[in-house]
């Protein structure tokens, strides 16, 4: 395969231990066995070979590197003549293979083989399989004797000394390797019978111009086969031939294949047809076997005792035959191949074979195709159709890439495919092609392949439609002489197991133990997963290609990152968490600062946008257990005519899997780019490519004349340049704010701003397809900054300063330090980089799953975001297409926004080190006054820290208020709320009335409001439990709703309390401030996507069940519990393990369609009828037209979270930048469900950052029923803000599982209930002084909003007139809708059933009843209803009657 391997080094192998090893592309035997999936790759010689284990072999010379077996289809014992005519006349005619014939041939065998890496010959390498297959007796089967095998056999090298020693006793001249072909033959058992097949033998070598130089008898041991084996033992004997006209070996292994096949056809009307078997007709392999069992093998050919026998390799197998009359034929290995397993779709394969033999033709037969028909045979084995299968695929290679428009047929099954084998040997295919056409891998979306190896996936997608797959449980040994290896099929459900010993020998079996080893010289071991290989060759690896040295001293570095709008957050708890870890930080507690437009801080532009995700119209895909399907690669060059084909239109492929790129092949324009992510290097390789003529456009704008104005002019001038470049031939632009030395008058235009800007002006004028953007940036360090970059047009992103920042803190003396002293795992320089890339990769990802895309390809300038915050100017400039419903900064503020950052780097007193603006942790400083700051951010001077709406001094307010039941105490809280900075969108505005104040006194009671309420989805697991059940008991005292969230819950806590004393409870021990009725179950029940403690004793036990399709803190994410806070209660309730991290799929994933949730929605109607059905959504654009497609699917009530909820455990970027503000998601979807008639069909419910009176006001008056409040319920009960919730730390015991902390919980029932009547009161006070006497009269009356008169620091340019627009009032009160009973099934067959007196008695009493019925596919969740009754009485499992229902 030495055309193979001068065509593309691999860029990455992987040792047995996970060690990645980079190879050097020398021919040492040290370098040579790798690992590898069922990959090929192409060379200019246009051989194909998948990626494998093995050494690397030398095409020439006379010694071969491996075996090649020849195999052939057998012929089956048939003795009536009518049979034998019948069967004649089959062979003449093709039809159909008959079902009876194929199951005839079915077994599972032991198999393995040996070889020298060196390639040096031993009788060694045969005693050790011999061995090897001793140990393989227990994987065959014996016959009624129990003396006759199965089957076993040896595949090896051809022992060349010990014929020459043969010949020379014979008086022949010494055999000459090159042109001799040696055939091992089964030949009828009597004389005369056996005479004449030799004969005709003979007079086909004669007649296609070969010279029999002899015949060789084999020496047998006939004493020891068995009875039955040796009733049917045949003449065993060797023919010797030259081909003196060849001097190929692949020519000569044609010829010898042509022979043999005219032999078959031309003893097939003789009536000893059927003895006459050729085991191997090779100038390369030859194969010992026959009806034998593994131990006697050796001891029957004596060959195979003579220390003159000599191979580099052997493949040995053992048969375990189902078919009670095994044959001598049918023994393995085949010519090609030993097989372990069965191709379940052989009959097929054997049909479109025959279906195909008129049309095989090809210039290596020399027109003589009819002659070597047919290629199948379906009274032979699978494994011997599989190998004629390969071996005529093999043989036929040159004429496949010479002239594609000829089809060639495909493999068969183990003798079936035998059959393809004999085909593809003899014309010249490799091994490796003819199994990849045969038995290919699960190419499809393999992320592997579509990344690294694209021309794999054109080699599969060519020949799948020209051979359908051999599909079946398979591992298959192979070898043509000049390879040896093994293969699994695509599902690898057969055992493969290989190591390698210092000596350079590698071994692989279908079990371990068959030989005993060293263990120390065992250099390397594993076993081969679904559709890897094990072969000789392998490409060498290459080193990955990142800087190694800094490119910047520490200062400059200092300076770019306060330019580009660093923070010390942004570094040490992104960028350096990246490096050090490969994944994305994980963070808790959710977004509770300001949005973007409305913070005191400057943000990067990116912060103005949220991603969107799939909720209930679309399916969110799981980037873990679904990975395969999702890629990142991306294209970049010009994109041409696609109604016009051509070559120019193909793509260039790059390899950058983890580092340095190198052109692998130029076919065209387009460059194919394994992921987004580049580094220095790569970005290099790509500037010097001669056919993208790329150009480098600065991206800075000049404030020498002043702001105003500045920014729109420069990027003008940038998009007039990137015309210009286009229009010049130039396929690459390339954005660069890269710049040695920082101009103070030249600040850098946000990238994102600049990548939206060409990309809109080239789409504009009809210029986008010839070329690609590349942001150059120093602005691009998270994860959603590389989205938002690639969504507005970016086809890749090298992101310098990041990695410099990477590289700058694995050299940091701290770092150092850390590593040397064990606080901290060991990286490179390298690996540093190579873990931010990863994790950025994998954020990436994240993302696109959200959105249910699997291709970043697809998501390139798809611009899936929403824009909260920037204006008509800015968003039909660069984003145009986004929705932007609240307008905001223009290019002038947007420009002093960014001036803000930059001025950091060249001010006087520019702090030594980053500031801390605290966007993720809250930290403390000062709050000032928006409109005293507009100076201060011009001229870049600190402001203090980011507001956050959960803060300690917040809690401390409430916490004093709630324990100490004072009213006085929580007007300062409310008073510390009311004087907060602008934090929400609600904050805009304030309330006005048309009617007069009225006394409170007239307003509805509290406990009559408190019934509205409800307590986030916060999981047993994420909090503690007593945090847990102190929540659910103070709900269930007022008369709300507490919310189970995923996890499951202890039934323990369905039943009232009734032996408190003095507030504790041995029942709940671990509470204190207990009454007696107190019950700590949770009225809501999430079901969400892990259904972790979904049972149906779970679901029956509920007032409501909530199906979460998304979170706020996370939408289009699944729940996250780190492995620590999994203890063993939690594990119980979960039905999992302690210690292993639980991380959810996203939510409902599995719900491709509204369809697919209305059948969840009436699965839960069906097994608690009484319950309603909430449906938890996330607020988005859009978000009306989902909640009317649930509100039509039967939910009795929708829920709209806002982005700003909580979790306790989320990735960073997903906690900040994915989910939009309730105030818009609760507006779009009451005014949706108005305008469609829907909205007395659901109760609206609404949650996201409440903590006041004033908020649940506000929700009421955008049209909400219901009012949900997460954090701040858990800050009732004792939380301090900590935010570690992730790390099972909580000092309080609120959200830990370590019992010493959970001792530390200071909370109590009560001290919730007394915040909750707070609450209610602060509403009814609210309505009073509007003159309303219920909350009713105030739902969906935006009229009573008008805008807030506050400035803003940013903008004066938000527009609210969405929020306060209205389309109606619904028909019904909120009280009425919220009182319906659940909605119904209708009338439903387990309602005939529960009605049937012998079955309502046998779940009454647990008797056995048995009945049978008529169900039709509308029939749905049939048995559900029954499930919920018997759970509601017995539990899961104390149900001892039975009911057979069919």
């Amino acid at each position: 395969m030495a055309a193979t391997h001068a065509a593309l080094p691999m860029t990455h192998l992987l040792y047995s231990n996970g060690v990645s090893a980079a190879l050097s592309p020398s021919n040492s035997i040290s370098n040579r066995l790798l690992f590898g999936d069922f990959v090929g790759l192409v060379s200019k010689s246009r051989r194909i070979a998948r990626r494998r284990i093995g050494p690397r072999s030398s095409r020439g010379g006379s010694s071969p590197s491996a075996v090649r077996a020849v195999l052939q289809f057998e012929k089956s014992d048939v003795s009536s003549s009518s049979k034998e005519e019948n069967r004649r006349r089959s062979k003449s005619n093709p039809k159909v293979a008959n079902l009876e014939d194929i199951i005839s041939e079915r077994g599972a065998c032991g198999v393995g083989f040996i070889a020298n890496l060196e390639n040096k010959a031993s009788h060694e390498i045969v005693k050790d399989a011999l061995t090897a297959l001793g140990c393989m007796e227990h994987r065959g089967g014996c016959g009624a004797d129990n003396d006759s095998g199965d089957g076993s056999g040896v595949m090896t090298s051809i022992p060349w000394d010990l014929f020459n020693n043969w010949a020379d006793k014979q008086g022949l001249a010494s055999l000459d390797k090159l042109h001799t072909g040696v055939g091992m033959i089964f030949l009828p058992q009597d004389d005369s019978s056996m005479k004449e097949a030799k004969k005709v033998i003979t007079d086909i070598f004669v007649q296609e111009g070969l010279e029999v130089l002899g015949w060789r008898p084999v020496p047998v041991n006939a004493s020891i086969v068995g009875y039955y084996a040796k009733e049917t033992m045949p003449n065993i004997q060797q023919v010797f031939v030259q081909i003196p006209k060849e001097e190929n070996i692949d020519d000569i292994e044609r010829e010898l294949y042509i022979c043999r096949k005219l032999i078959e056809r031309s003893t097939n009307s003789q009536k000893w047809a059927d003895a006459l078997y050729f085991c191997s007709l090779s100038n390369q392999t030859i194969v010992y076997k026959g009806m034998l069992r593994s131990e006697v093998l050796g001891q029957f050919y004596y060959d195979l005792q003579s220390e003159l026998f000599k191979s580099s390799f052997a493949i040995y197998h053992r048969r375990y035959s189902t078919n009670t009359s095994p044959r001598w034929p049918l023994a393995q290995p085949m010519r090609f191949l030993g097989h372990n397993g069965e191709i379940n779709t052989i009959q097929g394969n054997l049909n479109w074979m025959q279906s195909r033999e008129t049309s095989l033709k090809s210039p290596v037969w020399r027109g003589r195709e009819n002659e070597i028909r047919p290629f199948g045979n379906p009274r032979a084995s699978d494994s011997a159709n599989l190998d004629s299968a390969a071996e005529g695929d093999l043989l036929n290679h040159y004429y496949i890439h010479k002239d594609s428009d000829q089809v060639v047929s495909n493999a068969l099954d183990a003798t079936h495919l035998k059959l393809w084998i004999n085909m593809a040997l003899p014309i010249g295919r490799t091994p490796e092609e003819a199994l990849m056409i045969l038995v290919p891998e699960a190419y499809q979306n393999h992320p592997t392949l579509m990344i690294k190896y694209p021309e794999v996936l054109d080699f599969y997608n060519y020949y799948s439609g020209q051979m359908e797959a051999w599909d079946g449980p398979a591992l298959l040994l192979f070898s043509d002489g000049k390879t040896v290896g093994a293969t699994l099929d695509r599902n690898g459900l057969r055992p493969a197991r290989y190591w390698r010993t210092l000596d350079n020998v590698v071994y692989v079996a279908s079990e371990v133990g068959v030989l005993p080893m060293d263990e120390s010289k065992v250099t390397m071991k594993g076993r081969l997963g679904p559709g890897m290989m094990i072969a000789v060759d392998l490409e060498s690896g290459q080193p990955a290609n990142f800087l190694s040295a800094l490119e910047m001293d520490n200062e400059a570095i200092l300076r770019h990152q306060q330019a580009f709008g660093y923070s010390s957050e942004d570094v040490q708890m992104v960028i350096e968490s990246m490096a050090a870890q490969g994944k994305e930080p994980t963070f808790c507690m959710g977004d509770d600062i300001p949005l973007a437009v409305l913070s005191q801080k400057p943000h990067m532009l990116y912060d103005y946008f949220k991603q969107r995700f799939a909720q209930v119209t679309n399916p969110a895909i799981d980037p873990l257990r679904e990975g395969l399907v999702m890629s990142l690669e991306v294209r970049i060059g010009k994109r041409r005519n696609i109604l016009e084909v051509g070559p120019e239109n193909a793509s260039q492929v790059f390899k950058a899997s983890h580092t340095c790129m190198e052109i692998v092949e130029y076919s065209g324009n387009l460059v194919t780019l394994s992921s987004p992510v580049l580094n220095e290097r790569e970005l290099e390789s790509l500037m010097k490519d001669p056919y993208l003529k790329p150009q480098v456009l600065p991206t800075f704008f000049d404030i020498r004349k002043g702001a105003d104005g500045s920014l729109e002019k420069a990027l003008q001038r940038l998009c007039e340049a990137a015309d210009d470049a286009v229009r010049s031939g130039c396929q690459l632009l390339v954005l660069s704010d890269r710049s040695e030395l920082l101009e103070p008058t030249r600040p850098a235009i946000p990238i994102l701003l600049a990548v939206g800007s060409v990309h809109q002006h080239l789409i504009q004028n009809g210029l986008r397809m010839s070329a690609s953007i590349v942001a150059d940036t120093a602005q691009c360090f998270s994860t959603h900054h590389f989205a938002c970059l690639i969504g507005y047009g970016a086809s890749a992103i090298c992101p310098h300063l990041a990695l410099e920042t990477c590289r700058q803190w694995r050299l940091s003396n701290k770092t150092v330090n850390l590593m040397r002293n064990g606080k901290m795992p060991t990286v490179t320089i390298e690996q540093a980089q190579k873990n931010f890339c990863k994790a950025v990769k994998s954020g990436l990802l994240k993302i696109l799953s959200k959105m249910g895309i699997s291709l970043l390809s697809s998501y390139c300038g798809a611009q899936i975001f929403e824009i909260y915050g920037l204006g008509s100017e800015v968003v039909d400039l660069a984003f145009c297409g986004s929705v932007s419903s609240i307008g905001g900064l223009t290019l002038d503020e947007l420009a002093r926004e960014t001036m803000s950052f930059w001025v950091k780097a060249f001010s006087e007193d520019t702090a030594k080190r980053l500031e801390n603006f605290g966007f993720i942790q809250s930290r403390p400083g000062v709050f000032l006054v928006a409109s005293a700051l507009l100076v201060d951010v011009c001229c870049g001077s600190r402001i203090g820290r980011e507001y956050h709406g959960n803060n300690p001094e917040m809690s401390k307010l409430l916490h004093k208020a709630v324990r100490q039941k004072s009213e006085s105490a929580f007007l300062v809280y409310q008073q510390h709320l009311a004087n907060r900075p602008v934090n929400v969108l609600r904050d805009l505005v304030e309330f006005k009335s048309d009617r007069p104040s009225i006394p409170v006194g007239k307003v509805e009671s509290a406990v009559s409001i408190v019934q509205r309420f409800c307590t986030g989805g916060m999981s047993l697991g994420a909090i503690s439990r007593e945090t847990h059940e102190a929540i659910a008991i103070a709900m269930n005292r007022l008369g709300g709703k507490s919310n189970s969230g995923e996890g499951g819950e202890d039934p323990i806590r369905w039943k009232p309390l009734t032996d408190v004393f003095d507030g504790y409870s041995p029942t709940l021990p671990h509470l204190k401030g207990l009454q007696n009725g107190d019950t700590a179950t949770s009225a809501i029940k999430q079901v969400a996507s892990g259904r972790f403690g979904v049972t149906p004793t779970f679901l029956v036990n509920a007032e409501q069940l909530e199906i979460k399709i998304a979170q706020g803190a996370k939408p289009g994410e699944g729940g996250q519990l780190p492995g620590k806070k999994v203890s063993a209660y939690i594990a119980r309730l979960r039905n999992s393990k302690p210690g292993v991290p639980l991380i959810s799929p996203p939510p409902h994933h599995d719900i491709y369609s509204i369809e697919d949730l209305a059948q969840l929605i009436f699965d839960l109607h069906q097994v608690n009828p009484k319950a309603k059905v909430s449906v938890k959504l996330v607020a988005e654009a859009g978000i009306g037209t989902v909640a009317s497609g649930v509100a039509k699917g039967n939910a009795d009530v929708i829920q709209i979270s806002g982005h700003d909820g909580g979790t306790g455990a989320s990735p960073i970027s997903s906690i900040k930048h994915a989910g939009g503000p309730w105030e818009l998601g609760l507006t779009e979807t009451h005014q949706t469900l108005i305008a469609n008639g829907l909205r007395e069909r659901v109760i609206l419910r609404v949650d996201g950052g409440f903590k006041s009176g004033v908020d649940v006001l506000m929700a009421a008056v955008m049209g909400a029923d219901e009012y949900g409040f997460g954090s701040v319920a858990m800050i009732a009960t004792g939380c301090v803000m900590a935010r570690i919730c992730h790390t099972n730390n909580c000092p309080v015991g609120v959200a830990s599982q370590r019992e010493e902390l959970r001792a530390r919980f200071p909370g109590v029932p009560g001290d919730l209930v007394n915040y909750f009547l707070y609450v209610a009161e602060e509403v009814r006070g609210i309505l009073a002084q509007l003159g309303y006497e219920k909350l009713d009269d105030i739902i969906g009356r935006t009229d009573l909003f008008r805008p807030r008169h506050i400035p803003l620091m940013k903008t004066q340019h938000l527009d609210l007139s969405y929020i306060l627009s209205s389309v109606g009032l619904p028909k019904w009160s909120s009280t009425a809708i919220r009182n319906q009973e659940a909605h119904s099934n209708g009338v439903v067959l387990d309602d005939i059933l529960l009605s049937d007196p012998e079955i309502s008695d046998a779940i009454a009493h647990e008797k056995l009843v048995s009945k049978t019925i008529k169900i039709y596919n509308v029939d749905r969740a049939v048995c559900g209803r029954l499930a919920g009754a018997i759970a509601k009485k017995y539990g899961d499992t104390g149900f001892a009657g039975q009911l057979n229902i069919t």
